[in-house]
């Protein structure tokens, strides 16, 4: 569709980048005013409420998504969430590592780089750690490390994705869409609060939609894309290093932008505040945790956002196992933590 707007200088790929700025900048305001995080949902002291956010979010995202594939306009077919061989191994294993990760770093990665812009450099020293041991995981010295994992599959054929059981795709997105609304109305949260929320899950679909219809070209091929964390990050280390010799893609926009949205936010609404470590055993603890979550981010296929947010409205079965692997490592981690003995805990900053 891209060809049909007359575009004589800008390319599918260029126009992607801008389109990921747009989505980050409104992902991280809208980040930022709701706190959005999954590792709060689950063990933040506002857990209900938290998770009340997040569910919104989710509902709204596979509303959308699934719409889109219903009216035709997008297909996650050859998409790698629909690959017919699960990497079963890798997905619980990176996933287990990235929950017990972000509660070390008490922040799952979307929720970091919105702290990092509005003064965190907790969140900022994560994030460089993250980074790079995403890209060593992805192409580096532990790619080794992913390929064997990923070689113990399971065949799923057709029923990589949960539109291949009986209801089809329309019946299951309605099943858990109404799920999550049912339990986000009874969070507490207010109703601003959840519509915020809504407009924040709708960027989903927007990324989908963007780069699969109105951005495809056959010429000039832009992949199929959306919110994610993991991938882009590594993307824009490599940029960042090398510029010159290669061009920003969709996934270093998309950083751009959120911390271009959550600095805006922080600065307008006045919540912009310098934190930084207390000890020298907490930031162990931070780089620990950014470690497990750059390995297993890239292993499970992606982080609370790339596989939950915006994986599971594709229904795809590697997703939902991801992101329930990340909740049981981030549960187990947590349990653990206040089982260990008082003495040599470590009192953690916030990061939320």
């Amino acid at each position: 569709m891209f060809e049909t707007f007359g575009f004589e200088t800008l390319t599918a790929p260029q126009a992607a980048v801008y389109l990921a700025l747009a989505l980050g900048a409104a992902f991280g305001l809208l980040a930022e005013r709701t706190k959005f995080c999954f590792r709060r949902g689950l063990v933040g002291e506002d857990r209900q409420q938290a998770m009340g956010i997040w569910l919104t979010a989710l509902a709204v995202a596979i509303i959308g998504t699934q719409a889109g594939v219903w009216a035709g306009l997008i297909s996650f077919d050859g998409h790698r969430f629909m690959a017919s061989d699960l990497p079963i191994l890798a997905i619980v294993l990176g996933g287990v590592m990235f929950g017990a990760g972000m509660v070390l770093t008490r922040g799952c990665v979307s929720r970091l780089t919105v702290l990092s812009a509005t003064g965190n450099l907790r969140a900022v020293f994560v994030l460089l750690i993250f980074a790079i041991t995403a890209h060593a995981t992805l192409k580096g010295v532990l790619a080794p490390l992913r390929t064997t994992l990923g070689a113990l599959t399971l065949p799923l054929g057709d029923a990589g994705s949960l539109a291949a059981l009986p209801g089809g795709g329309l019946l299951w997105s309605a099943l858990f869409a109404l799920a999550a609304l049912t339990l986000a109305w009874r969070s507490g949260n207010r109703a601003s609060m959840l519509a915020l929320a809504a407009l924040l899950g709708a960027l989903v679909p927007l990324g989908w939609i963007g780069t699969g219809f109105v951005l495809y070209d056959d010429f000039d091929p832009v992949a199929l894309e959306s919110l994610s964390f993991t991938s882009p990050f590594a993307d824009t280390l490599f940029w960042g290093i090398a510029s010159t010799s290669i061009p920003a893609n969709f996934g270093v926009g998309l950083i751009g932008g959120v911390l271009i949205g959550s600095l805006a936010a922080s600065l307008i609404f006045r919540s912009f505040q310098w934190q930084s470590f207390t000890a020298p055993a907490e930031t162990g603890r931070y780089a620990s945790g950014a470690v497990l979550m750059g390995v297993g981010g890239v292993l499970a296929g992606g982080c609370t956002v790339g596989a939950g947010l915006s994986g599971v409205p594709t229904l795809s079965v590697a997703a939902l196992l991801a992101i329930a692997s990340i909740a049981a490592g981030a549960l187990l981690t947590n349990t653990a933590l206040k089982r260990a003995p008082r003495a040599g805990r470590i009192v953690a900053q916030p990061a939320e």
